[in-house]
């Protein structure tokens, strides 16, 4: 992690940080609720090898606390870095990392470049989730009526490398159909049902007989 440059120390660089639920080609609303469209992306954080990154951003979450609330913060406030435990079970997410959750409104679309600093489009196919990015974000505190937080807009995305896609592998069509006639136009063909298997006579209940 370093630092931007720029007089604003709420600005921070993340660097090699690994890139999940990204929607920052097209802004959406959050959750099912609707609401305003966003910008959005969460990036993770490894324990060991983006510790410093993590130290940084927590220390700068603590400075926003006391600024925002004059060196006394109340309970509850919900900090944009959050313990990848939360999420376990999601791909990428675990005991192991730390993850920061970005957004910007639609009228702020994040810049996407690659590391020529040319502008990257959906159709390019990256970033996707998975991959490997640098990024930058301004912290900042939230106090309203949708409660106290601090979190991060998002500013700035940049492709940095490969690593395993996040989320189901594409569907092989070639398999799917396997050994099925696509001129025919009968009804829809579907594979058979297995007949169901009779149980042993020792496994029968009452309710079987």
């Amino acid at each position: 992690m370093s630092q931007a440059n720029t007089a604003d120390p709420n600005i921070i660089l993340l660097k090699n940080v690994r890139l999940s639920y990204p929607k920052i080609f097209k802004p959406a609303p959050f959750g099912d609720e609707g609401g305003d469209p966003f910008y959005s992306a969460n990036f993770i954080l490894d324990k060991k090898t983006n510790a410093d990154a993590i130290k940084a951003v927590e220390a700068r979450i603590d400075a926003l606390k006391k600024e925002k609330w004059k060196g006394k913060p109340p309970g509850g406030i919900k900090p944009c870095l959050r313990d990848g435990s939360e999420r376990d079970g999601s791909d990428g997410y675990g005991d192991n990392v730390m993850f920061l959750s970005a957004s910007s409104k639609q009228d702020r679309k994040p810049r996407v470049v690659n590391k020529a600093f040319e502008p990257l489009t959906a159709e390019d196919g990256k970033p996707y989730a998975g991959c490997f990015v640098h990024a930058s974000v301004r912290l900042w505190a939230m106090d309203n009526k949708f409660g106290k937080r601090i979190n991060a807009e998002l500013r700035v995305v940049i492709f940095h490398a490969d690593g395993e896609p996040f989320g189901a592998a594409p569907v092989d069509a070639e398999s799917e159909f396997a050994g099925v006639d696509l001129d025919d136009e009968s009804e829809t063909a579907a594979p058979a049902a297995k007949p169901a298997a009779k149980k042993p006579a020792a496994d029968l209940s009452i309710d079987d007989m």
